[in-house]
């Protein structure tokens, strides 16, 4: 019998368990021994708000993060074949989705290990939740170009698409990059394409606002560095 591999979301903002996992979920996670995370210090942080059964100390974490060679990415079924229950935790958000994991829950699969995603906050879907952008097709695009001629390409080719297709178009930057991709929106968007801008979501300085680039232009909200998500519908 081999062990399951349990999703697991992680708030985005520490402010409020309760709030952002269901007690059912914190008990599943509780009762966890074998984990694979992003990054062990975070991971414990967030599992000491927990009453996780054993000390942190026993517990047992390997790392799966963007530096992890992919050749190493099979050895960390070994606690699943073996038949441990194995809890794959997100820095914040959805493993998997925006983040390291797909990987292993594909090899999951084809090993026939059960994969089971548990209920939590999502930045992407909570942001096109909120937009009032077309939600029955949206694309998730992660990160645009860093150079800036070759972003604002990306931009116009998003927007055109987004035309043609009736699509929400949703995209990341790093936070401290943040303000300048915002900037360079409202300055090669048509002046009707919407575009929403969902900053800190969960937090209490929560951000979630949906207007016209054209009138983006007259004021833009400070969000440097400060996590976010953009949406654009053309």
């Amino acid at each position: 019998m081999t062990g399951k591999l349990y999703l697991i979301p992680t708030p985005i903002s520490q402010e409020n368990m309760a709030w952002a996992l269901p007690a059912a979920v914190q008990q599943c996670i509780e009762e966890l021994s074998y984990f694979i995370v992003e990054h062990p210090k975070t991971a414990r942080q967030f599992l000491k708000q927990l009453n996780c059964k054993l000390p942190l100390q026993d517990l047992h974490m390997q790392t799966l993060n963007e530096h992890t060679p992919a050749k190493d990415v099979r050895a960390l079924l070994d606690p699943l074949l073996t038949g441990h229950d194995v809890g794959l935790l997100s820095e914040a958000g959805c493993p998997a989705v925006a983040d390291p994991g797909a990987e292993l829950v594909r090899l999951a699969h084809k090993n026939n290990i059960v994969v089971t995603p548990l209920v939590g906050p999502s930045a992407i879907l909570l942001a096109l939740m909120a937009s009032g952008l077309n939600g029955q097709r949206f694309a998730f695009h992660g990160y645009l170009p860093v150079e800036s001629v070759a972003r604002a390409n990306r931009i116009v080719e998003l927007e055109k698409l987004s035309i043609s297709l009736q699509q929400t178009q949703i995209f990341i930057e790093a936070p401290y990059r943040n303000q300048k991709l915002l900037e360079q929106l409202v300055s090669v968007c048509r002046d009707s394409t919407d575009l929403c801008v969902a900053s800190h979501l969960t937090f209490s300085s929560e951000l979630v606002m949906t207007k016209p680039v054209k009138e983006w232009r007259r004021s833009l909200p400070d969000i440097n560095k400060i996590p976010a998500i953009f949406l654009l519908h053309g």
